[in-house]
């Protein structure tokens, strides 16, 4: 069952230690493969996220309390289950072992919150809301001595979320526990930046590259190809733009398993409708408005507004049209090669099973 307790604070929280620096997130498997020589023993991770608002702070760290061997563990999962007492003490560890400054300027924790999350290993939500001062310019100091109460072995993954800026991950060790944001640092809003994020936003995306693969799995005649991607573009530039726009608004919890259902519907037909292929154009449209609404996610998160909203948008999608005419250009020639030979004549199906399987369980963990 789940429980949830709140508590209300003024205490004001200190600041200082060790600078780490921000890691951006395409570097977060190399930051942690650099932290575990120094904290070799880490045998438990706090997922933490921390977002930037106008005047304030919103913290979470979310702990597996079987994880946490000591007095802490044990608290945890009492506080989960709304133990008065032990809501007072794990509240107490969020205002000493989690802290944030503005300029040397400390924030003031106003209401911590702990519940306990629906999982197997009783994970512990740890919300905190904190008032700062000075938070559109300036340096952000944060400081995580989470080890100080779970342990040596412990350490926290953060995810940084800040206004019309990408995110940036951070990670705390026991001998690097503090990190600066900038919070002045102006957003990118040339147009050939976010062409380049359009581009690895679409060579980066698993499920919208196993689409295409299964759209064109198929496929071998060049104007057959031409209609499907055509088909796909006209699709997810229409949602892209409505959802950048704000004239559209659909939860990425509905638009997520979706996605990955498309993919499962394609490949599928490859395997017990393949005269379908020939009009898979209007799969790859109406499939494609899907895809688009993803797509425009990676805008949205960002916070534009203005002038900046176009650019955005005609970038980004020049972005992706680059990225699925790359993979186009490079797989449908590979596979119609492949294809040519005996042993490889099934090819496509087999490539389709996979897929299907593949989009199958990303459904099933989207829905849960």
């Amino acid at each position: 069952m789940t429980a949830s307790a709140r508590i209300s604070s003024r205490t004001p929280p200190s600041c200082g230690g060790v600078l780490i620096g921000a890691l951006p997130s395409v570097w977060i498997v190399a930051a942690l493969l650099f932290a575990l020589p120094v904290q070799a023993h880490v045998t438990s991770t706090g997922a933490a996220t921390l977002d930037i608002l106008d005047a304030s702070l919103r913290y979470r760290l979310v702990v597996a309390a079987t994880e946490i061997e000591n007095e802490a563990g044990r608290l945890l999962y009492h506080a989960g289950q709304g133990q008065p007492q032990a809501t007072e003490r794990v509240g107490e560890f969020a205002r000493r072992f989690a802290t944030f400054a503005v300029d040397g300027q400390p924030c003031r924790p106003e209401e911590i919150a702990i519940r306990e999350l629906p999982s197997p290993d009783h994970k512990i939500a740890v919300e905190m809301t904190l008032a700062c001062v000075g938070m559109t310019t300036g340096t952000l100091t944060i400081r995580d001595d989470w080890p100080e109460v779970f342990g040596g072995h412990f350490q926290t993954i953060m995810s940084v979320g800040r206004p019309g800026k990408s995110e940036i991950q951070l990670v705390f060790v026991e001998t690097r526990r503090q990190a600066t944001v900038e919070l002045a640092e102006p957003a990118p809003t040339h147009l050939l930046y976010f062409v380049v994020m359009g581009v690895e936003h679409m060579l980066g995306g698993l499920d919208h590259l196993l689409f295409l693969l299964a759209l064109l799995a198929t496929a071998r005649a060049f104007w057959r190809v031409v209609g499907i991607v055509t088909g796909f573009t006209i699709g997810h530039s229409v949602t892209l733009s409505l959802a950048t726009l704000g004239l559209v608004d659909v939860p990425g919890r509905i638009v997520e398993p979706l996605i990955a259902a498309s993919i499962v519907w394609v490949a599928v037909e490859n395997l017990v409708a393949p005269g379908g292929s020939t009009r898979r154009w209007v799969a790859a449209t109406a499939f494609g408005l899907l895809h688009g609404l993803g797509f425009a996610s990676a805008l949205l998160d960002l916070d534009l507004s203005g002038a900046v909203i176009v650019r955005a948008l005609v970038g980004f999608n020049v972005g992706v049209e680059l990225g699925q005419l790359v993979f186009v250009a490079l797989f449908v020639p590979l596979l119609v090669w492949l294809a040519k030979s005996e042993r490889l004549a099934r090819l496509p199906q087999t490539l389709s099973v996979a897929v299907a399987a593949t989009g199958f369980v990303w459904f099933i963990g989207r829905v849960v």
